[in-house]
């Protein structure tokens, strides 16, 4: 008897886990394609397990410029540029789609391949030095492939890629499992979250297709979270359409991206989570590979800067104190430095420079030993050093990159060093950020997304000084008063006087210095009491510019009782000071209870609340992480640049008024 009723539990359970495996078609790739070191099966495709080849669907979200159309979305996919037109109802191959339009792409033949995975292959020849497996997965393909997949199915080393290469992208397509066939689905359509995107909703976008079979055919369940830039079949039992498939704001708050199950009474039910995780997740797994990625293949690329001239001036000059931080800390140019900076810098006459400055007037004046002069039409600015820059000017001649400031020229006369630079029509960050505190006159507020644009910009630059050059170089001086904005409110770091190489030979990228400098509020612990300088200095200051961008408060209202007391080298004043009090208040936002309302105390009262909550806690977290007291537990800045992006990125898509709808249906549902 007992044996009987353990042969039939134990035959309904065989039964059991045959019918859901027959109901399951893939797994989910669960953010699994960020980190390029991660060879779970599922990063390489969706397997074979149903018919050989078959009609199947895709996502793809137009680009401008570049892939905005039909003719040229079906050139980059490999597909038919008819099909996607008919499908999507365009009234023309050459049809211009809005940006960020969902566009159906039908797939004629989604086939089993030799290594056993479903895929439409396409190609794509390597246009730049920036592109690497990664960025054409994540950005140029949105996750329609993975940085895994196209490794394994290419012979071009990860290290390695060079311009006109060739590369084979398998995109990611799959067929209907028999059982689901039985069921009446004819397609799967493969669908690339964003932001906001519920279980429930895509469901109800798709023609209401039934979130459970979403969830079988992912493999998911209700307790899992749902990433964005990540793909998601949709079983679907019809052919989709354009009117089936426009995606529209939901009228309830973007919930989380977690897959949901009706309720008894029918409805949806979405705990609200911050969207911090999807992006911590992901992306601070990143930093080994792809930092080892950027070193080694963008290191053997420097290219020297070409001689610069200033950009056109603009009729604003409003708010441009501090333009090149005058209490620069640099050195005089010597004959060595003179003779290797002259092979790519312009050599001015003193006289040029009196004429451009009107012979260096109060009225041009921007701040100390800066003045702004005009030249040829175009406006640069003039500071003039007392002091020897060969080390300065050596390290900025051999930097080309649009978020670090130019400099253009210099001049020798009766032994001071004259530098041009060019020219940031809207001043320094500080400035916009502190305007109350520095008595300016800024009537206009940044918004959300000029802040993220500002926070990734700079992260851009460190990246670059940290892997892109060689030697690299630490700047040790970020400061809000050292990033500086043009006229399109792109940010630019300047002031590199206190910058420091990283030779290839030192130890871990630890040096050691008894001459402790820079500003109060930035510098962090390891530095203050023991006078430890590496890259993740850079870190804990970029964190703290982070901080200053979300709160709009000042890095530190003053140094703390005994300490400080200024040190003077050259033209710079600097003061030895503790850790700042704006690092250790964000720190406290992200740790304990009451979490968002600690968030909406912390942020920037200008905003009025018109911020993404979630994206805002992600940078957050993201800005704590970076001013950890240890320096081993900050990320790399390679990390922070690219979950910047992803919020750059998510922040583009971002509307002020989804925001409010989702904070009065929070406020309802209390």
């Amino acid at each position: 008897m007992f044996f009987r009723y353990r042969s039939t539990v134990v035959l309904l359970i065989t039964n059991t886990i045959i019918i859901l495996q027959s109901q399951a078609q893939q797994t989910y790739v669960d953010n699994k394609q960020l980190d390029c070191n991660d060879k779970s099966t599922t990063t390489f495709g969706y397997t074979c397990n149903a018919a050989a080849t078959c009609q199947s669907y895709l996502t793809f979200r137009s680009q401008p410029p570049l892939y905005n159309t039909p003719n040229t979305i079906a050139t980059l996919l490999n597909l038919s540029p008819d099909d996607i037109t008919s499908i999507n109802n365009f009234t023309s191959t050459s049809f211009i789609i809005p940006a960020d339009t969902v566009v159906i792409v039908p797939v004629s033949k989604c086939s089993c391949s030799d290594g056993g995975y479903y895929q439409h292959n396409t190609s794509y020849v390597v246009k730049s030095d920036d592109e690497n497996y990664f960025t054409l997965a994540n950005n140029t393909f949105e996750g329609l492939t993975t940085c895994q997949a196209l490794v394994n199915q290419n012979t071009f080393n990860i290290l390695n890629l060079q311009i006109g290469n060739n590369i084979t992208i398998p995109l990611r397509c799959a067929c209907p499992t028999a059982n689901q066939t039985a069921a009446g689905i004819k397609y799967l359509l493969t669908f690339l979250i964003t932001w906001g995107d519920t279980i429930d909703d895509i469901s109800q976008t798709y023609g209401g297709v039934g979130i459970q079979r979403i969830l079988d055919a992912n493999e998911l369940n209700i307790t899992q979270l749902i990433y964005p830039f990540t793909p998601l079949l949709i079983p679907l039992t019809t052919e989709p359409t354009r009117i089936n498939t426009s995606v529209t704001p939901p009228s309830q708050p973007p919930p989380p991206l977690i897959p949901t199950t009706p309720s008894n009474d029918g409805s949806s039910s979405n705990k609200w989570v911050f969207i911090a995780v999807g992006i911590g997740v992901g992306f601070l797994v990143l930093v080994y590979v792809f930092g080892v990625f950027v070193w080694f293949s963008r290191k053997k690329k420097v290219q020297q800067t070409k001689t610069y001239n200033p950009p056109p001036g603009k009729s604003k000059n409003s708010a441009t104190a501090a333009l090149i931080g005058s209490e620069s800390n640099s050195w005089s140019i010597s004959t060595e430095g003179l003779r290797i900076s002259i092979e790519s810098l312009t050599v001015y006459k003193y006289e040029e420079l009196q004429k451009a400055t009107r012979d260096f007037s109060e009225d041009n004046r921007v701040k100390g030993s800066v003045y702004k002069g005009g030249f040829n039409g175009d406006f640069a600015v003039v500071k003039i050093m007392k002091v020897d820059v060969a080390g300065e000017i050596n390290m900025l001649q051999q930097i080309n990159h649009s978020n670090i400031i130019k400099l253009s020229g210099f001049c020798l006369h009766q032994g001071n060093t004259y530098l041009v630079y060019e020219f940031a029509e809207n001043g320094s960050l500080s400035d916009w950020l502190h305007a109350d505190t520095k008595n300016a006159t800024f009537e206009y507020v940044l918004d959300w997304k000029q802040r993220v644009q500002i926070a990734h910009n700079v992260s851009d630059a460190l990246n670059y000084l940290h892997n892109f050059i060689t030697p690299p170089y630490i700047h040790i001086n970020l400061t809000s008063s050292n990033v500086l904005l043009d006229a399109n409110m792109r940010a630019k770091i300047t002031n590199f006087g206190l910058a420091r190489s990283v030779d290839e030979n030192d130890n871990g990228e630890l040096q050691l210095t008894r001459h402790i400098v820079g500003t109060f509020g930035y510098m962090p612990p390891e530095y203050i009491e023991n006078g430890l300088i590496s890259p993740k200095m850079d870190v804990f200051a970029l964190g703290v510019l982070m901080s200053e961008l979300l709160s709009g408060k000042e890095a530190a209202t003053r140094p703390p009782e005994g300490v400080g007391g200024g040190e003077k080298k050259g033209d710079e004043s600097v003061m030895v000071v503790q850790q700042g009090q704006l690092s250790e208040t964000i720190k406290e936002v992200v740790g304990g209870d009451n979490v968002r309302n600690k968030l909406a105390e912390f942020m920037d009262g200008r905003l009025r609340g018109e911020y993404p909550v979630e994206l805002a806690y992600s940078m957050v977290e993201l800005a704590s992480k970076c001013v950890a007291a240890d320096l081993n537990d900050r990320p790399s800045v390679t990390e922070v640049f690219m979950t910047l992006s992803q919020i750059m990125s998510s922040s583009l898509d971002w509307d002020p008024s989804d925001e409010l709808e989702h904070s009065r249906s929070l406020s309802l549902g209390r």
